[in-house]
């Protein structure tokens, strides 16, 4: 087959570069000719116009669309043909298909559009079309990244406390063990520094204790104590008084990222329950409420999507990277992979080697072999991968047992440590 022509399926070949207020488009047809450089501008309008005059030009046949993203409005927006496949190309792999050619580094909108339709038109055999998953699926993607981005804000916002805290204010580190619970954020936000809680009588600090749901009398006792007994570190105003500004405006924010958190977190709980695979990824091991839904969301309902679970755990990146040249061979975790998903994987397998159970087993045997945290953890995670995608492609849900008794029938070292673990447990 020649491969400089496009792939027979396809009446056309398109590179899409896309940004912010206009699309680069760069169109090479299959009957052959002069390739076609257009520019069409950011609007719904544009976009499905120029769709409106490809599906005539190409009398309805499919064509396919080399673009650099696998989500986004103009994905979604041209996703809804159906005789248009799109295939998503990684940003690291054309940008280095375009230095092999373009060595000064130099580039532009439309090279982009003309590299990327060359891309597809010459290697389209070894690309993967987009798939896109359920709608509801798709929509619980959205729902937990953008909670794990708020939450990522929230440590950000909670370590500008934690340094500002320290320079005149260090009492909050003695009355609030994790300063991301929403008590201490509403705590700062009524008395900022000591001086103010200090003049708070013990009568408003219990009701204020009280109304968040901390009714611990010794805790209580502890906390009045500590704010009674403590002293400043410094009485400088110049100090003090900005600082107090800036405590009251981070706690503002953390207030209100409490709030948009909760709401997502209720939301994703919503999702979840409606979708069909939702008892499956709630049964495995450490998968609660954040979890469960962030490992549904890794493998989707598309049970076609990967051929085996070692292809998987390589996509993800949970499978190490071998790199072999003559007799020097070198062993690495895969760096270029969906950052997010891969840290799900690694969490999910963090949680589970806390309980008993052969997760932790596991874990154990590794430490023992002098491998690192994180490396234990990753070791873990490719087993929990293989369960789970057993689980996941026979739509049953995951039992313990089920595996233990399978490491006992196979007589795996892990059975007998395992076996130790829970004789000395026992005990």
């Amino acid at each position: 087959m020649n491969n400089t022509q496009p792939p027979p399926a396809f009446a056309a070949t398109i590179g899409l570069d896309w940004a912010d207020k206009k699309h680069d488009l760069w169109i090479q047809a299959a009957a052959g000719g002069t390739p076609e450089h257009r520019v069409i501008e950011q609007t719904p309008e544009a976009l499905h116009e120029w769709v409106a005059q490809v599906r005539g030009r190409f009398a309805g046949q499919r064509i396919a669309i080399a673009v650099e993203t696998s989500r986004g409005a103009v994905i979604s927006a041209l996703g809804a043909y159906d005789f248009i496949v799109l295939f998503p190309i990684n940003p690291g792999s054309l940008c280095n298909y375009r230095k092999a050619f373009c060595v000064s580094g130099a580039k532009d909108d439309r090279t982009d559009a003309m590299l990327l339709e060359e891309y597809l038109r010459l290697h389209w055999a070894k690309l993967r079309p987009l798939e896109p998953d359920t709608e509801l699926t798709r929509k619980l993607a959205g729902l937990v990244e953008n909670r794990r981005g708020l939450v990522d804000e929230r440590t950000r916002l909670v370590n500008q406390l934690h340094s500002l805290l320290k320079t005149f204010y260090p009492l909050m580190e003695a009355l609030f063990d994790d300063l991301t619970l929403p008590v201490a954020a509403q705590f700062l936000l009524k008395w900022p520094d000591l001086a103010a809680v200090q003049q708070a009588t013990p009568a408003t600090l219990r009701k204020f204790f009280y109304g968040h749901n901390c009714r611990s009398d010794k805790t209580l006792a502890e906390r009045l104590l500590a704010i009674q007994q403590a002293r400043p570190l410094t009485k400088d105003p110049a100090l003090i008084e900005p600082a107090v500004l800036k405590v009251r405006a981070l706690a503002g924010m953390l207030g209100v990222l409490h709030q948009a958190i909760g709401q997502l977190e209720a939301r994703i709980e919503q999702t979840t329950d409606a979708h069909p695979d939702a008892a499956i990824f709630r049964s495995f091991p450490a998968a609660g409420p954040v979890m469960a839904p962030r490992l549904l969301v890794a493998f989707g309902t598309n049970r076609a999507r990967f051929a085996s679970a070692l292809e998987a755990q390589q996509f993800y990146g949970i499978a190490p990277v071998q790199k072999q040249s003559g007799q020097s061979k070198v062993i690495h975790m895969r760096h270029r992979c969906p950052k997010f998903a891969r840290q799900t994987f690694h969490e999910n397998a963090g949680h589970a080697v806390r309980t008993p159970g052969w997760a932790k087993a596991f874990y154990d045997q590794q430490r023992t072999r002098k491998k690192g945290h994180h490396a234990a953890v990753r070791s873990v995670a490719f087993k929990l991968m293989r369960i789970y995608f057993s689980c996941w492609q026979h739509r049953k849900c995951y039992a313990a047992g089920t595996y233990e008794e399978a490491l006992k029938k196979h007589g795996s070292p892990l059975a007998k440590l395992l076996e130790k673990e829970t004789a000395a447990g026992g005990e």
